[in-house]
């Protein structure tokens, strides 16, 4: 061998050994609990500013807008997955979690303490809103609009999640895993979802994100409705990525599911 062939191969060993050892902290059950513990603290922030702009816009007599109030969820995920998506992969959400597993990409045996962590997360963020501030605007919990309809929420919550989970799935694939950008796509498709649909069903997307003040505030008007919906949407995307790019597991989705982007 050369030592211009041998030059050439260090980078390609270097990065071989690099992935094999993301992927060997990725299976260390030793990491776990600072996963897990990612998952909850995640999903706080994520619950606090959007059950907390209901709150402060209540308490404040309106002094937030509406599109602030649904836009502030999308930022605050954007800035999670960039403070932390490394360490757990930022799913922030059980209908996240359970799509990454039903494509292979995240093991089955993990999901059941993230779901855990961020129904956590979700509580403690609506706890702290209702011991700060009170509880006032129903704690930010998720309803459908005047007028709208059970069913009707159901299906915007579906079709919202499919785009949501789809943004998710996509910016983390093989053939297009755009690294930290793809916290961009994820809180942009937040944002925009809830600046045009929040009227209908409140865009949640996220049954931590409506059962955490729920549970908080004892406000279970239509809860169902954000548990149901997000699930169905999110299977679909299960669906949807099945049918663009085939069967996940690879080793770059793995890598993404678990929050590296290299």
């Amino acid at each position: 061998m050369t030592t211009t062939e041998t030059a050439a191969n260090v980078p390609v060993r270097s990065l071989e050994r690099e992935l094999a050892d993301v992927i060997n902290a990725f299976y260390d059950p030793a990491y776990e609990s600072r996963r897990v513990f990612s998952e909850m603290i995640g999903t706080f922030f994520l619950v606090l500013v959007a059950a907390g702009a209901t709150v402060v816009n209540a308490r404040s007599n309106g002094q937030i807008p509406l599109g602030v109030q649904v836009a502030v969820p999308g930022l605050m995920v954007m800035a999670m997955i960039l403070f932390m998506g490394k360490v757990s992969g930022a799913h922030f959400n059980p209908v996240v979690s359970i799509a990454f597993a039903l494509r292979g990409d995240f093991p089955w045996n993990r999901v059941p303490a993230y779901l855990v962590a961020q129904l956590v997360g979700g509580i403690a963020a609506a706890l702290f809103l209702r011991i700060t501030l009170g509880n006032v605007g129903a704690l930010g919990v998720t309803a459908p609009g005047p007028g709208i309809t059970a069913s009707t929420a159901v299906a915007f919550e579906a079709v919202l999640t499919l785009g949501l989970v789809s943004t998710i799935l996509g910016s983390s694939s093989g053939a297009q895993n755009i690294g930290v950008i793809g916290a961009v796509a994820v809180g942009g498709y937040i944002a925009l979802a809830g600046l045009w649909s929040a009227p209908i069903s409140g865009a949640s997307m996220n049954p931590t994100r409506s059962l955490g003040p729920a549970i908080a505030g004892g406000h279970w008007h239509l809860w169902w409705v954000y548990l149901v919906g997000p699930c169905i949407g999110g299977l679909l995307a299960v669906g949807v990525a099945w049918v663009l790019r085939g069967p996940g597991g690879g080793t770059v989705e793995q890598l993404a599911a678990q929050g590296d982007t290299t």
